[in-house]
């Protein structure tokens, strides 16, 4: 399978407001850059949905290492919590879980691919975390009245 290392970002202006997200795909020396966003949504909607997105670009079955700063996405997973809510028919202490409709669509890609979920800081060293901050704030700011 082919390695693909994949950056992560969704942004909001207000929780909910406009929110943008954004992914940069590497493999190899190919890099692409994808984003768009939502006129009123919330930021973990945008943290999932730059993941979803950025996994349904992949072509074919690929070896991923996805990274991201969203705790609510990587911890989610790596610690089983989304496992538990699927188990507990998408619910938590009896409520249902939010964004269960993306947390499915991801579980969908989650089959197709092998994926490793890395935690990294935000607003940090990282140049690719920082690329997609900069692409998902620019698509909020596309919703932002004057």
């Amino acid at each position: 399978m082919t390695a693909v290392d994949i950056y992560t970002d969704g942004a909001c202006s207000g929780n909910p407001g406009p929110g943008g997200w954004a992914a940069i795909l590497k493999a190899g020396a190919l890099e692409k850059e994808i984003s768009g966003g939502e006129e009123l949504t919330t930021n973990n909607r945008m943290e999932l949905t730059a993941a979803i997105e950025a996994l349904k670009a992949l072509k074919k079955p690929c070896d991923v290492t996805l990274y991201s700063d969203s705790r609510y996405l990587v911890d989610s997973l790596t610690k089983g919590w989304v496992y538990s809510w699927k188990q507990k028919n998408w619910k938590k202490q009896g409520k249902p879980v939010p964004n269960t409709d993306l947390w499915l669509s991801l579980l969908d890609l989650m089959s197709v691919h092998s994926i490793k979920f890395i935690w990294v800081k935000g607003h940090a060293s990282n140049p690719y975390n920082n690329r997609c901050d900069e692409l998902a704030v620019s698509e909020w700011k596309k919703f932002k009245k004057d």
